[in-house]
C-alpha cells in the first residue's frame, strides 16, 4: 500500500467521522462505511470486494435553480456525477470534484463547504456490476457532495454519459430514482434555493 492509498483512506475516515448524517438511516450508513474502512485497508478501491467507497457530486447552478444530471449508460437513469476513487485523488472531496468535472465538462466547480471545508451531504449504498457483466454484483458505498457551477457554466458531455442536461429543481425527469431526488432536496435545503 502506498502513502497515497493510506492518505485517501485516512481522509475518508476523517470525513465520515466528522460528518453527521441528520437521521437514523444516514447515521447507520455512516457507521457501516466506517466499519468497512476499518476492516478493509483497500476499501477505497474498485478492486475491494464485496464493497468499496465511491464519491459523487450533484452539480447545481444556483443562479438558475437547476441541477445537471447525466444519463448513465449502464443504469439507464439520470444520476449525479460520480465514480471510483483513483490513486491521484488527494482526498475524498477531490475524488468527487474530479468526477464531477470530468463528467460535466465544467471547469472551476466548487464543492459546498461546511465550516470552510468541503463536506459530504448524503450517503447512498447501492448494488452495481462495476467489475463486468460476468462478475457478481458489488456494492458502492457512495459519499455524496454538492458542487456549485460558476455563473454561465456550459456543460460538455463525456464518453461516460448517454446524455447530459440541466433540469429545474422542480422538474426532474421520470428516470431519476429516489436517491437522486433526496440528494436534490438536500442540495436545495443547504443552498436555501427555492
Amino acid at each position: 500500500m502506498t502513502i497515497a492509498d493510506t492518505s485517501l483512506h485516512a481522509d475518508a475516515v476523517r470525513a465520515l467521522t466528522t460528518w453527521t448524517g441528520g437521521d437514523a438511516g444516514q447515521e447507520a450508513l455512516r457507521q457501516d462505511y466506517l466499519d468497512h474502512l476499518a476492516a478493509h485497508p483497500d476499501g477505497m478501491w474498485r478492486a475491494c470486494r464485496p464493497a468499496h467507497i465511491t464519491a459523487s457530486a450533484l452539480v447545481l447552478d444556483l443562479t438558475g435553480g437547476r441541477v445537471l444530471l447525466t444519463l448513465h449508460p449502464k443504469v439507464g437513469r439520470w444520476l449525479q456525477m460520480g465514480g471510483h476513487c483513483e490513486p491521484g485523488d488527494l482526498d475524498l472531496a477531490a475524488a468527487a470534484l474530479r468526477e464531477a468535472t470530468e463528467e460535466s465538462g465544467i471547469p472551476d466547480l466548487t464543492l459546498l463547504a461546511v465550516d470552510g471545508r468541503p463536506a459530504p451531504v448524503k450517503l447512498d449504498r447501492h448494488a452495481v456490476r462495476c467489475a463486468g457483466k460476468d462478475r457478481p454484483d458489488n456494492t458502492h458505498l457512495d459519499v455524496q457532495y454538492v458542487a456549485l457551477a460558476p455563473a454561465g457554466a456550459r456543460e460538455l458531455i463525456s464518453e461516460e454519459s448517454l446524455d447530459l442536461r440541466w433540469f429545474d429543481l422542480d422538474g426532474l425527469p421520470e428516470q431519476t430514482d429516489s436517491s437522486v431526488r433526496e440528494l436534490v432536496a438536500i442540495a436545495r435545503r443547504l443552498t436555501a434555493h427555492g
